[in-house]
């Protein structure tokens, strides 16, 4: 966990430096005409070239897959309460501190490069994360976006691999995967988990050779049946949790869901339009292919490996006593 926190705290500060400056840049450009002559260049292309959200409702609802996508791990969050210290107090903050990252390195990293650049022309001259800096009179800033982009692909191996070996270990340890994935290090590192986890990024650089005009698509709307899975999946857990507790146990809850219990189910209706938009568009359709066949392998598995899940509350009453 140590080396996991401390690889992710230095790629994750590479990223948001790299994106706070280039907001920041972005804004001299906007409001002062920084690399601009002095002119300033204002935020008329967020309405110009065919008016805000020129492809209407039906351009919002065909991104919504791929939009889906950049949100996936956002339930990490839960996975490191049982090792925070103090997961009470560090938790709701990390879930609060959420928000505004999205609004900083989402929002506003969007609304820079949308009001520098007609949205039309994004990308038919590279990267707009280069040209800001192009702009800004940084040479190098190719170079540098490039080794933005490799650790950040890093930071996502470096997160996926240590939440997926630690959820199959945790599922190992409560009897809900094979038991040799509960064994650890001397050092208490779950190698077999993270060696399988590993294993299944090789899978995407094989993908990679035999489809690499497809390979992007696919692996997103894969990854987004999987997040949408495992949203749904706490979303029911939470409502059946809320629902079996009693009217003094919810007045004690420590930190509570928005507007329950009304946006867990429009949270739900939600994840449930994006499917039905993967369903609709050929490309993405895959991943309705793919992610229920696996669930199946997992049914078989399960019962092949004759797994028990463990009764945790029962367990514990009979550690107690």
């Amino acid at each position: 966990v140590k080396n996991y926190g401390e690889f992710e705290f230095w790629f994750a500060l590479i990223k948001i430096v790299t994106i706070i400056a280039m907001v920041v840049g972005g804004i001299g450009v906007i409001a002062f005409g920084f690399g601009n002559d002095g002119v300033a260049l204002g935020i008329s292309n967020l309405w110009a070239h065919g008016g805000f959200m020129p492809n209407g409702v039906q351009g919002v609802l065909m991104s919504l897959q791929m939009v889906m996508f950049a949100y996936l791990g956002v339930e990490m969050i839960g996975l490191t309460a049982g090792e925070a210290k103090n997961p009470q107090k560090t938790i709701p903050n990390a879930i609060g501190s959420v928000f505004w990252r999205i609004l900083l390195f989402y929002v506003g990293a969007l609304f820079v490069i949308l009001s520098i650049y007609p949205w039309n022309e994004i990308g038919t001259q590279g990267s707009p994360f280069v040209m800001t800096f192009e702009r800004l009179g940084i040479k190098t800033a190719a170079g540098i976006i490039n080794f933005v982009v490799i650790t950040a692909a890093l930071s996502s191996c470096n997160g996926g691999i240590f939440s997926t070996g630690r959820m199959l270990y945790s599922l190992a340890q409560n009897g809900q995967a094979p038991a040799g994935f509960a064994k650890t290090s001397n050092n208490g590192v779950p190698r077999r988990a993270l060696l399988l986890s590993i294993g299944a990024l090789l899978l995407g650089v094989l993908l990679n050779y035999l489809v690499p005009e497809k390979v992007f698509v696919w692996v997103t709307a894969i990854a987004t049946f999987g997040a949408i899975w495992t949203w749904v999946m706490i979303l029911l857990a939470q409502l059946k949790f809320r629902k079996g507790l009693s009217a003094s146990e919810r007045a004690g809850l420590k930190y509570r869901m928005w507007l329950y219990p009304v946006s867990s189910y429009l949270a739900l209706a939600f994840l449930v339009l994006v499917v039905g938009l993967m369903a609709y568009f050929p490309d993405t359709r895959v991943a309705l292919y793919v992610g229920p066949a696996f669930l199946v392998l997992l049914t078989v598995l399960f019962y092949v490996f004759k797994l028990q899940p463990t009764n945790v509350s029962q367990g514990a009453v009979r550690s107690a006593s």
